[in-house]
């Protein structure tokens, strides 16, 4: 049963802990199995998003017998895009929601649906190869208007892209991190 898993944003809880209450970072694992459910695999408590603690975290799924992961989908945090590189076998996606966002917020209000629209045409592609050729069209086309935005597309479209090589019927669910937010709700 190979995987793919969430690691998102970590949601901060308040705990007690020796007498004091604290902020600690809830993690939690959702995959998406090969036959499209998703899973949640493991949940911990950690006293930040340090790499350090988001390492132990894939490495003690792995300890309790999670096999083959593919594929490691986050937001991206350099502590989890460090600790995803340590899984053995795995890639790294960045989540396509934060993605937009992140590209969405470098430019004015009357400008973002349209640049949105153009990025979206960047993951609507079925074939790898003519998915990364849209992605570098998407990339060049914004370079005449948006500088700003075309940059960090153009830096991204492996990460981007990366859920290209798995089986095209597990991708609408490989795009991004919000079941997993929904499930840290």
């Amino acid at each position: 049963m190979e995987l793919c898993p969430n690691l998102g944003d970590a949601s901060y809880v308040k705990l007690r802990e020796g007498g004091r209450i604290v902020s600690m970072a809830a993690i939690v694992a959702v995959a998406v199995n090969i036959d499209g459910r998703r899973e949640i695999l493991g949940i911990t408590v950690m006293p930040s998003e340090a790499e350090t603690f988001w390492a132990d975290f894939p490495r003690s799924l792995t300890r309790r017998g999670l096999p083959g992961v593919q594929l490691v989908i986050s937001d991206a945090h350099e502590g989890l895009r460090a600790a995803a590189r340590k899984v053995p076998g795995a890639g790294w996606k960045r989540c396509r929601v934060h993605f937009q966002r992140n590209l969405l917020a470098r430019l004015g209000k009357t400008h973002k649906p349209v640049v949105s629209a153009v990025v979206k045409t960047g993951f609507a592609e079925k074939d790898p190869d003519e998915g990364l050729a849209r992605w570098r069209e998407v990339a060049d086309n914004l370079y005449e208007r948006f500088r700003d935005v075309a940059e960090p597309v153009d830096e991204s479209e492996r990460d981007a892209l990366a859920y290209m090589v798995l089986d095209t019927s597990l991708r609408s669910k490989l795009h991004g991190t919000n079941p997993l937010e929904r499930v840290n709700k």
